[in-house]
């Protein structure tokens, strides 16, 4: 409570020394904040294409993970391609499942790498140096990076379930995860962080993460989702918005979403995704698209499947935009992605399939925001910039670095490297067009004015 009475002290005496009028001047970048369907930054519609760049703080730390030369040049490389916006992973919890991510941030309840979270302070300063935002996912429905099975493990006092383990299955895995919304101790163990996270002084900067404009949103979590029915659908609403209200307490300067993914992430109930989204704590919408995962498309047999695919993952889309027009607030598509031709890992393999997809679902993005839909921006899934697979098998294992695939994925599954110049140009001239539409529509609006 002490800490908390000091950060509203602390946001209160900067507001009275600087001037509510003058809290921001034309130096100092404003927060994104959210205007009927629209992100506003600067007095200006915000709409970007960014990506995935979930292992930012392991290549940020100073420990073991660390490799900021090659962090530094991914940051460049994305910035020149006009990539502005990423999406980062901002709690990891060690995990005794095999393929969990190694090390943790948190390695118990209240006890941290400090390493690794000096890496998301390098992080968010080297972003902020160039104007990129950030959204910062706090937890994590699934496994690889311990989440809520872990939390639910330390109140537990055991394991938490393998979804790998033939014993239990993926099945039984999202059950016990989902148990988490109910889990009144696991809960607390998760606002302790949060409480820890938001209220951090960045070492390189010295600002409060609260105050620090780099920051887009928080999310709750990467791809919650709900399970059962009843009393269980209503613990995941509860969780939701309880969860958001308590973000918001602490930090009133961000905006907060959810991280879900649509309503194949809501037990295909579009009751379930849209009454999660109408919390008046949560500012936008999100949704995932994952035509491989979902068994629409296979790489392999591309042919048969590949163009009803890309049906279905247009229909997902718009289904998604008209959600958001009935709730009246903006969304993102904030991961998607496609495998190399057949499935292959390498990175000299082609991306043929790939460039058709991304070139699909840019353009679509590009004209339904164009065209004044609640669409404002997509992350692609994910960015493996300067990293390679360091095994024949392209398994991670501990002390590996790092592509975009999370551990439990094959290296280079669903990666966009900086040799892939074909899909890079593509990035590029969609993200160009997203960075310029802000601009468009405000001189639209000021034309009409007049």
């Amino acid at each position: 409570m002490k800490k908390k009475i000091a950060i509203i002290l602390s946001l209160m005496t900067f507001s009275l020394v600087t001037g509510c009028s003058t809290f921001f001047t034309e130096q100092t970048p404003q927060f994104i904040k959210v205007k009927g369907t629209n992100f506003m930054l600067n007095d200006e519609p915000y709409y970007f294409l960014g990506t995935n760049l979930w292992n930012g703080c392991y290549l940020g730390s100073s420990g073991e993970t660390g490799d900021r030369e090659r962090l530094i040049r991914e940051l460049d490389l994305l910035k020149s391609l006009g990539v502005m916006n990423l999406r980062i992973l901002a709690a990891s919890e060690k995990s005794e499942i095999k393929n969990s991510l190694k090390p943790a941030i948190q390695i118990e309840p209240g006890v941290y790498d400090e390493n690794l979270l000096e890496g998301l302070d390098f992080l968010l300063n080297e972003m902020k140096e160039r104007e990129m935002h950030a959204v910062l996912f706090l937890n994590n429905y699934w496994e690889w990076s311990g989440g809520m099975s872990q939390y639910n493990a330390w109140v537990n006092g055991g394991r938490a379930v393998d979804p790998e383990d033939t014993t239990y299955g993926w099945g039984e895995f999202m059950r016990l995860s989902a148990t988490f919304y109910s889990n009144e101790k696991a809960n607390q163990y998760f606002r302790n962080y949060i409480e820890k996270i938001i209220t951090r002084k960045n070492k390189f900067n010295d600002l409060y993460y609260y105050e620090d404009p780099t920051i887009m949103a928080w999310q709750l979590a990467n791809e919650p989702r709900p399970w059962g029915s009843g009393e269980q659908i209503d613990n995941y609403y509860r969780w939701v918005d309880s969860t958001a209200a308590f973000i918001h307490s602490l930090d009133p300067n961000h905006l907060v979403t959810t991280g879900n993914e649509g309503t194949r992430g809501s037990l295909d109930s579009e009751e379930y995704y849209v009454t999660a989204h109408k919390s008046r704590f949560i500012d936008y919408m999100t949704f995932h698209l994952w035509v491989k995962n979902w068994s629409w498309y296979d790489a392999k047999r591309k042919e048969e499947t590949y163009n009803t695919a890309k049906e279905k993952a247009v229909g997902y889309i718009n289904k998604h935009i008209e959600f958001a027009k009935e709730i009246g607030k903006p969304i993102t598509l904030e991961e998607f992605g496609i495998a190399r031709d057949l499935e292959n890992y390498s990175p000299a393999s082609e991306t043929a399939t790939r460039d058709d997809y991304f070139t699909t679902v840019f353009a679509l993005a590009y004209d339904s925001a164009a065209a004044g839909t609640p669409i404002a921006g997509t992350n692609f899934w994910t960015w493996g910039g300067y990293g390679r697979a360091q095994h024949d098998d392209f398994k991670w294992r501990a002390g590996d670095e790092f592509t975009g695939d999370p551990p439990q994925e094959p290296q280079g599954l669903n990666s966009v490297f900086d040799s892939d110049s074909s899909t890079l140009k593509i990035i590029q001239k969609y993200a160009e067009k997203m960075n310029e539409l802000g601009k468009k529509k405000m001189t639209s609006i000021l034309e009409n004015q007049n």
